[in-house]
């Protein structure tokens, strides 16, 4: 069914520009594209079922795109203008604007994850048969699909050597960085209309505390090495959640990098590095990409598992991490780390259980960048080093949490009697997956 639209049909030809991964108007590729046009531009939000069906009622990121698409429509009335908004199938949704609109062409970003593919293939046809434009562009990434490859024309696999690439094209290309889309005037002139709340479309508001999508400051950056890997201090930008919805430009984001921390720039290329290998190598999806190691005999106890999520393991370090995501949607990313070496290190469960939770609890939840990580915790994705790194949780709370300031945030029940024992024995566990890994692949060889 619609949820916020014209309720009218136009005559007029528009142009439509179609949000998606990209929640603002400024440097905003596929808008900017739209606009320098002669027709004016109608801008579009789909809520899309296909996705939000599989999703509770109250997930915090239904919240979190609502709220920055209010903010949205509060720039776009500056522009005398309006959002329009839509809840159901993509392809009913379009069915209902090309009533209401004369459109002549939809543009918008690209999106790289399975469904996305699928879905823009589809409705470009869709639009084709209707003798209507289909044009997206490359927005939420600086470098994508095959911009950057070996000498012999195949995607890299390991992140070191593309990233010493990817930085030497920058030097040679610095006008992918130019952020000088400018927001004209150009759009079809609508009544504001209000957003309809989230109970309309079955979603409860929740209580969201996220950073603000503004730019890190250049103490932040330059000190950002020094402190990154210690959760109980201020020294990440926290703008993840920003990343994944596009309230913030990426090429703002690098230009800023390049500048002031090339530590943080690494870890904004370990994202389109994860991007490359999603779109190169789609079936890491459901797995392994290495996939001899879709043959190890996890243990995959529920319990063991239910412990894990509840952050009952008897680990504080893990049991922080666990209980800051459950409550937050937000985990530092040393903890990310830390918590997915546990499960499929030391408690043997398949990382496919651990992405899945993350997924489900995560704010600034990124498919490739999710299924990335936990593949590169769990010994089977693309990292060059072997399967025997195996974080001591107790090592990595005396190295990153010296004084315990962050365990004691998060488990308030440290040195009560309830708190639990340790769920297993750490010498005990690194043993057991060293074995079960070894004899995996010895079991397994091509």
């Amino acid at each position: 069914m619609a949820f916020q639209h014209i309720n009218s049909s136009i005559n007029q030809p528009v142009r439509v520009f179609w949000l998606r991964r990209d929640l603002r108007l400024d440097d905003n590729t596929g808008l900017s594209m739209a606009l320098a046009g002669d027709l004016p531009v109608v801008v579009v939000f789909i809520f899309d079922t296909a996705i939000l069906d599989d999703l509770p009622s109250t997930d915090a990121r239904v919240s979190h795109i609502h709220q920055q698409l209010e903010n949205l429509n509060e720039m776009l009335a500056r522009h005398k203008t309006t959002l329009l908004t839509y809840h159901g199938s993509v392809a009913a949704s379009f069915e209902i604007l090309c009533k209401e609109l004369t459109v002549k062409s939809v543009f918008c970003n690209h999106d790289y994850e399975p469904y996305a593919r699928a879905r823009d293939n589809e409705i470009k046809v869709w639009l084709k048969s209707r003798n209507i434009e289909f044009r997206s562009f490359k927005d939420q990434v600086i470098y994508e699909k095959n911009e950057i490859l070996k000498s012999n024309g195949t995607p890299y696999t390991v992140f070191t050597p593309y990233m010493k690439q990817w930085k030497a094209s920058i030097i040679g290309e610095p006008g992918v960085l130019q952020s000088n889309f400018k927001v004209n005037g150009n759009f079809l002139k609508l009544q504001k209309k209000r957003l309809n709340d989230l109970r309309s479309i079955g979603f409860e508001p929740q209580n969201l505390k996220t950073s603000e999508a503004c730019l890190p400051g250049a103490a932040m950056l330059s000190d950002y090495h020094k402190f990154r890997d210690y959760p109980s201090s201020n020294g990440t930008s926290r703008l993840s959640v920003h990343l994944r919805f596009g309230t913030l430009s990426i090429r703002k984001l690098v230009s800023l990098a390049l500048e002031h921390s090339e530590t943080w720039l690494n870890e904004l290329i370990w994202r389109e590095f994860y991007m490359m290998i999603l779109w190169h190598f789609p079936y890491v999806v459901n797995r392994c990409f290495k996939k001899e190691y879709d043959f190890i005999p996890w243990k995959n106890d529920e319990h063991e598992f239910g412990r894990w999520c509840r952050g009952e393991t008897g680990y504080p370090f893990v049991d922080a991490g666990m209980r800051e995501l459950n409550n937050t949607g937000y985990m530092h990313n040393r903890l990310r780390m830390v918590t997915a070496s546990f499960l499929t290190k030391h408690l043997l469960i398949n990382w496919q259980w651990g992405e899945a939770y993350f997924a489900e609890k995560l704010l600034d939840f990124e498919l490739s960048s999710n299924n990335g990580g936990w593949q590169w915790a769990a010994g089977c994705g693309c990292d060059a080093a072997p399967y025997f790194r195996i974080f001591n949780p107790l090592l990595q709370a005396t190295k990153f949490d010296p004084e315990s300031r962050y365990i004691k945030n998060w488990v308030t029940d440290l040195n009560q009697p309830g708190y639990p024992q340790p769920i297993i024995d750490h010498q005990f566990a690194r043993k057991r997956a060293l074995q079960t890994y070894k004899q995996t692949l010895e079991n397994n060889k091509s």
